[in-house]
């Protein structure tokens, strides 16, 4: 199996979220996924819906909101 292949079948490590709104209220819309470097400094994000404006939160997969 290529390198390139293997990438692809990984499982994300994050959920990208949209959120709108504040605390109890805010809605936590999911819009991408992203996966570690294999240096472990950064990740490839992609992302479903751009363009987008207001707040973006990145979280662990294993969240309630996912």
């Amino acid at each position: 199996m290529s390198d390139e292949r293997e990438k692809s079948d990984r499982r994300p490590s994050h959920r990208l979220y949209q959120v709108v709104g504040d605390g109890e209220a805010s809605t936590w819309i999911p819009i991408g996924a992203a996966w570690p470097h294999k240096d472990e400094q950064g990740f490839n994000v992609v992302c479903d819906a751009v363009p987008l404006s207001g707040r973006m939160v990145l979280r662990a997969p294993d969240d309630d909101r996912s």
